[in-house]
């Protein structure tokens, strides 16, 4: 019994849908845990063309958003901000797929038992440098041309800004976090898009696009809250790496250009446990 993690599928792009559709059927799965680490797509319709292939090969899929599965896309949606993300709540109701919303399940596997918890935080432009406020983070990464698309399409209704929403999420998260760490004696496995610490949002050729990366609100959760392992995406980078003695996985398909040609989807799924 395996836990595995894959995000960033980003099927809206035909090569993606067309290779992530040959995702093997295998007897070996089917006693896994399949980690989806947002970025699915942009669409209600994306996220359940993937849960239907994912389900019917995994025992147990997990499902945190990413940022392009909450964007309103002109003349596809008619869902915006919290609305959005309450009708992928849905989808994956419908399913089975365990959700940031939903009480977190404990992996039973061979070294003991986890406390897997999906998680939906956003970011708040705090990944700049010292003292900027979210204005004139969003004015630093436009002074090297980089304006993210989420200023267009994610919309934070019925917030009053995307960092307000980062707020509410990072509160309401803290208190299940806090209780979970109260009442399970085993380690946790944190399973975000965005990385929970400035330092893993390192992007050598868009640097400033950071400040879309993540919040400073969570530097200590992965100690604070007894992680064995943080899962994330966003970035496109995929890489593992330890701080504080917590692994961190960055596990991103990303877009047909940033892989290699030819190797198979499955090729792609990152073993969190039993650790690899």
């Amino acid at each position: 019994m395996k836990l595995w993690a894959i995000s960033d599928i980003h099927i809206g792009h035909p090569e993606n849908r067309r290779v992530f559709a040959e995702l093997p059927e295998l007897p070996e799965y089917r006693d896994d845990w399949l980690i989806l680490g947002g970025d699915i797509g942009e669409t209600i319709e994306h996220l359940v063309d993937v849960l239907q292939i994912t389900t019917q090969r995994f025992a147990q899929v997990l499902w945190v958003p990413g940022n392009h599965d909450l964007w309103t896309v002109p003349k596809r949606d008619e869902f915006r901000g919290e609305e959005k993300y309450r009708a992928l709540l849905e989808v994956c109701r419908h399913f089975g797929v365990v959700t940031p919303e939903d009480p977190y399940p404990l992996w039973p596997g061979p070294d003991g038992p986890r406390l897997i918890c999906p998680l939906f935080l956003l970011y708040d432009y705090s990944f700049c440098p010292d003292g900027m406020t979210p204005a004139q983070a969003i004015a630093w990464a436009a002074e090297s041309g980089i304006v993210c698309t989420d200023e267009m399409l994610l919309h934070p209704d019925p917030y009053s800004s995307r960092q307000a929403w980062c707020a509410a999420r990072c509160a309401l998260t803290e208190r299940r976090l806090e209780e979970a760490v109260s009442t399970h004696d085993c380690p946790l496995i944190l399973i975000n898009h965005f990385p929970l610490r400035q330092e893993l949002a390192v992007l050598p050729r868009v640097p400033r696009f950071t400040i879309w990366c993540g919040t400073r609100a969570t530097e200590d959760w992965h100690t604070r809250f007894r992680a064995e392992v943080v899962v994330y995406g966003h970035l496109h980078i995929r890489k593992n790496r330890h701080i504080d003695d917590v692994r961190f996985e960055e596990v991103s398909f990303g877009y047909p250009r940033q892989r290699p040609k030819g190797r198979p989807v499955e090729s792609f799924l990152r073993q969190i446990l039993p650790t690899p």
